[in-house]
């Protein structure tokens, strides 16, 4: 079974305060159903996959003090 994460998904790290949306980028895109389908690579912080708010992870050194 193949899964397929395509943009407009929403994004939740489970130590960030509010959700993310998955900006699939231009190079390279491949389409599903008139989507664009993300690929193992598009992982760009702050690029394509914008911040999950504040880190509330106490491995965070500023979290932590």
């Amino acid at each position: 079974m193949t899964m397929l994460v395509c943009a407009g998904a929403s994004l939740q790290c489970s130590f960030g305060t509010t959700p993310s949306t998955l900006n699939v980028l231009p190079q390279k895109r491949v389409l599903t159903q008139n989507k664009p389908v993300a690929t193992i690579m598009d992982y760009k912080p702050f690029l394509n996959i914008s911040s999950f708010g504040m880190c509330t992870s106490l491995a965070n050194p500023s979290v932590a003090s």
